[in-house]
């Protein structure tokens, strides 16, 4: 084991002491964390607030109304999916996530709000 195990233990050490290869970074194209995401999460939530209040200025019991914002609010996001992918060709279910979370936490705030 002579100069071979040598040259082995040298590209090891040396490989740790440089921090081994580097791999090339490659930039995720739909980040989670990322402004858009942002404004999906709030208009989500907006949409929901709003069509929430607008249903019950129209006489809507509350779930009808929370119910009935929850249908205009996935609508939106899942139309603005489609339209991304027929326009753009991007399809993000990291968009639609966000989405839910905005019209989750609208629901939410309408419940708090209007008890």
């Amino acid at each position: 084991m002579g100069t071979g195990h040598g040259s082995v233990k040298f590209v090891l050490v040396f490989s740790l002491w440089t921090g081994g290869p580097k791999q090339p970074v490659v930039k995720d194209p739909d980040p989670w964390f990322a402004v858009d995401k942002l404004e999906h999460f709030a208009a989500s939530l907006i949409i929901q607030s709003w069509a929430h209040t607008t249903f019950r200025a129209r006489g809507a019991g509350y779930a009808q109304a929370s119910w009935g914002a929850a249908a205009v609010t996935a609508t939106a996001g899942i139309g603005k999916e489609l339209w991304d992918r027929h326009h753009h060709g991007d399809f993000s279910y990291r968009d639609l996530t966000a989405d839910g979370i905005g019209l989750v936490s609208g629901a939410v705030m309408m419940r708090r709000i209007d008890r």
